[in-house]
């Protein structure tokens, strides 16, 4: 297999790259938000979806779930994953909807695939008019000035006879509008290693500048990243839940 191979099949290896996320504690915790910020609807939209897992742990609340990517090899498996879910392929920063939804979602980050502030601004329209009265769009953002470039996660997987290595950082320069997510993907099977890097253009912005794009379409709420209870953001941590109620 070469490296091109790893590349073009990386929907493959995706649930084994995020193999240690906890989907239901995520799926859980923005279900949680919504009962109390919300307006009790059960149609959710989740906004590059991936592969659906967050789908399968909403649906087992009771939501009718659809969702949404731009990568239909991805959204392949998540219809397999969620046979009773509705899947689209499409671009967060450029879709409409025929009916409108109670509940938006966009976990792991994928707000800054939107890659711009221009196409940001753009996704952000879009939720709101996808929103019933009341609705919420709940996702998680990282603040440009609070990355440390030095920082990276990893974690190893077993998968058929083969260890799996899986790396990912961000990568901040200190000015504008642009950051980058790392990512690597080492296999080693049989005593030979292959190494597949590729790096994602994202948008990058502060906390203070994103509450700001959001306040005209909705009341802003911001909470620390923890999955197991719901505490303010602190207004130092770099890492934080957006919780958004349409106006």
């Amino acid at each position: 297999m070469s490296d091109n191979a790893l590349y073009t099949d990386l929907s493959g290896y995706y649930d084994l790259m995020c193999a240690d996320i906890n989907y239901q504690a995520q799926s859980n915790s923005a279900h949680r938000l919504h009962q109390i910020f919300g307006n009790g609807g059960k149609l959710h939209l989740d906004l590059a979806c991936g592969t659906g897992p967050h789908i399968s742990y909403l649906s087992q609340q009771g939501y009718q779930c659809s969702g949404l990517d731009i990568n239909q090899p991805m959204l392949d498996i998540a219809k397999q994953r969620c046979p009773n879910a509705q899947f689209e392929l499409g671009n967060m920063c450029a879709f409409e909807t025929a009916a409108p939804y109670d509940f938006i979602t966009c976990f792991l980050y994928s707000i800054h695939y939107s890659g711009d502030i221009q196409n940001l601004t753009s996704c952000i329209q879009n939720v709101h008019k996808a929103l019933n009265t009341g609705g919420v769009f709940c996702f998680n953002s990282v603040d440009k000035n609070h990355i440390d470039n030095n920082l990276s996660a990893k974690h190893s997987v077993m998968h058929d006879n083969s260890e799996f290595s899986f790396g990912s950082s961000w990568y901040y320069h200190g000015e504008g509008e642009k950051q980058t997510l790392k990512l690597s993907i080492e296999k080693t099977s049989a005593q030979q290693t292959q190494l597949w890097t590729d790096e994602h253009p994202m948008v990058a912005s502060s906390f203070n500048e994103l509450q700001a794009l959001l306040m005209p379409y909705f009341d802003v709420h911001i909470f620390e990243h923890e999955h197991d209870k719901i505490t303010p953001w602190d207004k130092v941590s770099g890492n934080a839940i957006f919780l958004c109620v349409k106006k």
